[in-house]
């Protein structure tokens, strides 16, 4: 394989869909600047494009007529943009003396210095295929329990999804120490009695979730390592049509939770979650940026108060169901409700409520709320999605 004589002719935007994908996870500044490539590999399947930062790896592969089969690196982001920019016409690729690349389009002709491939690191290799899961569920899942993990790098076991795997059972978690958000799901494992607890970072995950939902129609191939080599060495890999990712997993471990969910509640509030967004959105204008929201709840409506220490202050009373108090005042950070409010995909959002001290959970709206019990309590309705949030203390 002559890397120095590299040629190949390509579909402008497979090529520009294959660099972007990669490049997306390659890092803008590191001391190394090797890792800021994508490798490029000719072969007689076609292209495959990758990267790697020893943290996140990704690969990709496409279908185009190569000439002159062979390895080469370049500036990952750069050639991106570049091809992004290029005509929609094809793109021919060739290396030029063996020191840069030659990139054609139309009239559109740019060349690119070779990185050199000497210390470049070996690409870790997919683990086995744990399971498979429907694309749609999978991304819809990540993005709700990521939206409360912790972005604080000194506390790296709040960073992370919690991944608990017990046969075809699946919970995600996530918390930031003030909400947490814990999602159920069945996916299909290769073994009826596969187990794992992994601790993947929640931006990454998400920020792969996200790209592989263009491939609705193939299940995602989850890949982790089980048994003796799950732990802060370990590979979270996942495949989907002609991509493929790996991360590192965190080596922390993530906390308890359990104990922090409460079975019953004392009084349970519906709200729809359009008008709740907009009534929070238009309060919030006076308050500083994530400032308390007052919700006092009373039989049939909720109002929302804000104020802010040079902007006055403002309300706005909504209809809702509320039943099991009188009345309760609490308040939240406003930006960590709407968090909330955001990722629950009913209509109306159900509240539960212990004491104005005590976190609250949100729920999807279930078909059926539960009675209350004989001593005036309502037991947790059945869910596959919990948001639990803490309050902000009120004065006095």
């Amino acid at each position: 394989m002559d890397d120095n004589n590299v040629s190949f002719r390509v579909h402008k935007d497979d090529l520009s869909d294959a660099v972007a994908w990669v490049a997306r996870s390659l890092p803008t500044k590191n001391t190394q600047p090797i890792l800021r490539a994508v490798v490029i590999t000719a072969d007689d399947n076609g292209l495959e494009f990758a990267g790697f930062d020893y943290e996140v790896s990704s690969r990709v592969r496409i279908a185009a007529e190569v000439d002159q089969p062979g390895r080469i690196a370049v500036a990952g982001k750069l050639m991106a943009d570049i091809v992004a920019n290029m005509p929609a016409k094809p793109v021919e690729v060739s290396v030029v003396d063996g020191t840069r690349l030659l990139l054609q389009g139309g009239s559109a002709r740019f060349e690119l210095p070779l990185m050199p491939l000497d210390d470049y690191p070996q690409l870790p290799t997919l683990p086995e295929v744990t399971g498979t899961i429907s694309p749609s569920l999978f991304v819809a899942a990540v993005t709700q329990v990521a939206s409360a993990a912790g972005k604080d790098d000194t506390l790296p076991m709040l960073t992370g999804v919690h991944m608990e795997v017990s046969g075809s059972h699946v919970q995600l978690a996530a918390t930031d120490r003030f909400r947490l958000a814990l999602r159920t799901l069945e996916w299909d494992p290769v073994s009826p009695d596969v187990t794992a607890n992994l601790l993947i970072p929640a931006k990454t995950l998400q920020d792969n979730a996200r790209t592989l939902d263009s491939h609705l129609e193939d299940p995602i191939e989850i890949a982790v390592g089980t048994g003796d080599n799950v732990g802060g060495e370990g590979l979270f890999g996942l495949h989907s049509s002609n991509r493929e990712t790996t991360t590192r997993m965190l080596d922390a471990d993530f906390p308890n939770i359990q104990p922090l969910l409460p079975k019953t509640h004392t009084s349970i509030a519906t709200v729809p979650i359009a008008p709740l967004l907009e009534a929070i959105r238009r309060v919030s204008l006076v308050a500083d940026r994530n400032a308390q929201l007052r919700m006092e709840f009373q039989p049939g409506q909720v109002t929302l108060y804000a104020s802010g220490a040079d902007s006055g202050e403002a309300s706005e009373t909504l209809q809702c169901a509320f039943t099991g108090a009188d009345e309760l005042t609490i308040a939240f950070n406003s930006g960590y409700l709407k968090d909330g409010l955001s990722v629950i995909r009913t209509e109306r959002v159900v509240f539960g409520f212990t004491e104005p001290s005590r976190p609250a959970i949100m729920i999807p709206e279930p078909e059926d709320i539960p009675e209350a019990e004989a001593d005036g309590s309502f037991p947790t309705p059945a869910t596959d999605f919990t948001y639990l949030l803490m309050p902000v203390r009120l004065p006095g």
